[in-house]
């Protein structure tokens, strides 16, 4: 659906990380109670690990939690 890209969550392809837009919207997204519902409190935290990196190459700072 969306190319050739890198989610925050690889294994389900989730909240792409590539573009700007992505970041900020999955960083939106996970952040939805009902979304981090979906997944296991350890693997929140790795795709919240992975939208930050993902953040700070785009120059985007991220609200805290």
């Amino acid at each position: 659906k969306y190319g050739d890209v890198k989610f925050a969550d690889p294994v389900n392809n989730k909240y792409p990380i590539d573009t700007e837009e992505h970041v900020r919207a999955a960083w939106s997204y996970i952040n939805h109670e009902d979304n981090a519902a979906k997944y296991d409190a350890d693997e929140v935290e790795l795709i919240k690990d992975r939208i930050k990196r993902a953040a700070k190459r785009f120059d985007i700072e991220i609200e805290a939690e």
